[in-house]
């Protein structure tokens, strides 16, 4: 788990939220976003706009569903409870309604390997899950089915959730997951982009996951000309 004291936490959770609106990922008081704590998560209180929220209204919440405060959590702590009570490897969980990301989650419709960044979520696609009705056990299941190897999908006729160690990457991410789905919006207008294989894929990832432990990718063709000077 990442390392934060309590208040710089919470600071940082809302200065999260409010740049979430900022950036145009999210309207109004949909949305939402929890982390990881020592005592279980915090959590966004629901019906809060963030231009209003303060750190000491995030809600203090447990992985026993029980909550500390007078404002109630998100309706949809269920899936955040879950994703980190599953997801070892993340600390942030994030939702937003973002525009494009929600197009094609209302066909229900996965984002297929059409651009090598698609890969930044993990895998060769960012599945969109079943949907079922928001707040309810069964959309927290459905969203653990789709993020199953994944830091992020869709969720269908919904919106988005993007995983992170932190809320700046959880949000970076939200951020890449949006702008794959307006080029892949733009994209089918022409008709069915080509896809790139799961071998291509499985490069691109890889080389992905060596740039984030701070290692330049060293598969063949690249970075075979760019040296370090002496």
């Amino acid at each position: 788990m990442t390392t934060y004291d309590e208040t710089t936490l919470r600071n940082e959770m809302v200065a999260t939220c409010r740049r979430m609106n900022e950036t145009g990922i999210n309207q109004g008081t949909a949305g939402n976003l929890s982390v990881r704590n020592p005592k279980g998560f915090l959590i966004t209180p629901t019906s809060l706009p963030y231009d209003r929220m303060q750190p000491d209204n995030l809600v203090q919440m447990y992985f026993d569903g029980s909550f500390e405060g007078e404002l109630r959590p998100s309706s949809e702590w269920r899936f955040h409870r879950d994703i980190l009570q599953k997801r070892t490897d993340i600390d942030c969980v994030l939702h937003c309604h973002s525009v494009y990301a929600t197009t094609l989650a209302v066909h229900h419709k996965t984002i297929p390997s059409f651009h090598y960044m698609t890969g930044v979520a993990g895998g060769t696609t960012i599945r969109c899950a079943r949907y079922a009705t928001f707040g309810t056990q069964a959309l927290s299941d459905a969203a653990l089915e789709a993020l199953e190897g994944r830091l992020a999908c869709l969720l269908g006729q919904h919106g988005q959730i993007s995983l992170g160690k932190t809320p700046a990457k959880a949000l970076a991410l939200a951020v890449e997951v949006e702008t794959l789905s307006r080029l892949y919006v733009q994209a089918l207008t022409l008709g069915e982009p080509p896809i790139l294989s799961d071998e291509e894929m499985a490069r691109v990832i890889t080389q992905m996951k060596n740039m984030s432990y701070g290692q330049a990718p060293d598969l063949e063709g690249v970075n075979d000309t760019a040296r370090k000077r002496a």
